[in-house]
């Protein structure tokens, strides 16, 4: 599969100790990847929002290399299984939809995890905020799949003040300090827990074995159906011209997450390691836009949203940062996907290439990312998902796009709302990387009906979507169409299952906990 050039959004923080003050360091370079939830296009300001300033984000962006071209999967679960294996999820039977509370299933047991091949090559590994890639047996929780500790909690979403997670009637606490249930934190909000947490752990390394930190924020996700979104008015106070109360929220619930970035990076820096650091930054999806999922992110000028194969849903905000980057200071072109992280890291961990498995997706970027050459991938396989019977490819500068996500709703493309009038108080900085749309034609939302025909489109001519070319390139259409055949034929039907009413929290002290046993010794011990 690695040989098909296979692509597949996060911040992540790889930082190399600093070897000038410190006579005993570890050799091997610290990792920290950091997750922005839900992050739309339009949330930062490196991407020219005028709404939303991201100055800890942006700092980062502008000194290292922003990936323009860098695609995730467009919903939560299966990025992070792509992330975390660097397999694509058609391959792991995590295409569809996501995990959630009650579901009986995880990530594949047989599957190792990149704190697995990390731990392997000496690395103390920490996992900080949201796992979602299965709980309902230990087996498949942080600890037992390579991590040494795990703060935050397990499920999807969940209040950012008393950590109860909602699904369907079922209702329970779900935050964690590794297995134990983490009750202290009532009221405290999750995105200054979480920071806390990584400082902490940065200040409390031990330098001469390398670090792995995984932080993934619970922000900008919406929280449960009651009060969806969630920020202390010390953040929502920075935002009076955004009219619109929703968006000026989720404007708060960024700028509490760029601060706390600002906070990890002070702590590298402070403890000596930011000197030799690599850093990345990535969301897990497309933003959740107009109301969908009771969240107001935004991707314009891109079309469509979330849980969509539109260029909304699935490019995402991404950019590396590191001393060791022979060319920083540059917007990057070229392909990169969520699943090539796991090789690239593999490979600055000083781990052996080919003890990687021959069925891996992720391609080793890092002389794109460092040097600037041409990614060695060239096609992008966005998603195949039998179930809702939708499918999308980029392939160069071509992208095909075939069937419906979210019964074809929110294929639109939608402002950030909140100015009704008021000034626009950002100025674009020059260096930021701002997608250009042109005109848009009047049948931009008709000339494309993927459900009853594939729509082609050049996004690198038009990266809004508006000019579906089906028509006058045949011959590209059909190139691209059998090679989604190709990929089809290695498709691993989704593994999802239905809820478990045994999951349910009344049954286990109102929380949510792994209710089944695979192993007798399981709760005995961690392997």
């Amino acid at each position: 599969m690695k040989s098909t050039n296979f692509p597949f959004s996060h911040i992540i923080i790889l930082g190399l100790l600093h070897f000038g003050s410190h006579t005993s360091v570890a050799k091997q370079p610290h990792i920290i990847l950091i997750i922005a939830d839900d992050l739309g296009w339009d949330d930062v300001s490196f991407h020219g929002s005028d709404q939303i300033p991201t100055p800890n984000i942006d700092d980062l962006a502008y000194n290292g290399v922003i990936l323009h071209n860098y695609y995730v999967q467009p919903i939560c679960t299966p990025t992070r299984a792509a992330l975390m294996t660097g397999r694509h999820p058609i391959h792991l039977g995590l295409q569809h939809d996501t995990i959630t509370a009650d579901h009986p299933y995880g990530l594949p047991l047989n599957e190792t995890t990149m704190a697995q091949y990390l731990k392997k090559l000496g690395y103390s590994t920490h996992i900080v905020g949201k796992w979602h890639l299965g709980y309902y047996a230990w087996e498949f929780t942080p600890l037992f799949r390579g991590f040494d500790t795990h703060y935050g909690y397990y499920n999807g979403e969940e209040d950012y003040y008393i950590h109860t997670a909602q699904t369907n009637k079922y209702i329970g606490l779900d935050f964690r300090n590794n297995r134990e249930l983490e009750r202290s934190v009532f009221g405290e909000y999750s995105t200054e827990l979480f920071t806390e947490k990584a400082v902490n752990i940065i200040k409390n390394h031990n330098q001469k074995q390398p670090l792995f930190l995984y932080l993934p924020y619970q922000a900008v996700h919406s929280a449960n159906r009651k009060v969806p979104l969630q920020a202390p008015y010390k953040y929502t106070c920075r935002f009076p011209y955004i009219l619109d109360e929703k968006r000026r929220t989720f404007a708060g619930m960024v700028s509490a997450l760029d601060d706390g970035i600002g906070q990890v990076i002070a702590a590298l820096r402070e403890s000596g390691l930011y000197n030799n650091s690599v850093i990345v930054f990535s969301t897990d999806n497309g933003g959740p836009a107009a109301g969908f999922d009771m969240n107001h992110a935004s991707n314009w000028p891109l079309r469509g949203i979330k849980h969509t194969l539109w260029e909304g849903g699935v490019r995402g905000d991404g950019f590396i940062n590191s001393p060791m980057l022979e060319k920083p200071g540059r917007i990057s072109e070229e392909m990169i996907h969520v699943c090539d992280w796991l090789p690239t890291l593999y490979h600055l961990a000083g781990g052996n290439m080919t003890d990687l498995p021959v069925n891996l997706d992720g391609l080793n970027v890092w002389q794109t990312l460092s040097q600037g050459k041409p990614s060695p991938r060239n096609e992008i396989l966005h998603n195949i998902d039998p179930i809702a019977g939708s499918a999308a490819l980029r392939m160069g500068e071509f992208k095909i796009i075939m069937g419906e996500d979210e019964g074809g709703k929110w294929d639109e493309w939608y402002q950030p709302e909140g100015y009704n009038g008021a000034p626009k108080p950002i100025p674009h900085d020059p260096r930021a990387a701002v997608v250009h749309c042109g005109k848009k034609p009047a049948n931009a939302s008709t000339n494309c009906q993927p459900k009853q025909k594939p729509c082609l489109y050049n996004v690198i001519l038009d990266p809004c979507e508006y000019h579906n070319i089906a028509e006058q390139y045949p011959d590209v259409l059909q190139i691209m169409q059998d090679r989604l055949e190709e990929y089809n034929k290695t498709v691993v039907y989704p593994i999802n299952k239905e809820g478990d009413p045994k999951a349910d929290p009344k049954l286990h002290g109102y929380a949510w906990i792994p209710w089944i046993n695979l192993t007798s010794s399981v709760s005995l011990r961690l392997p």
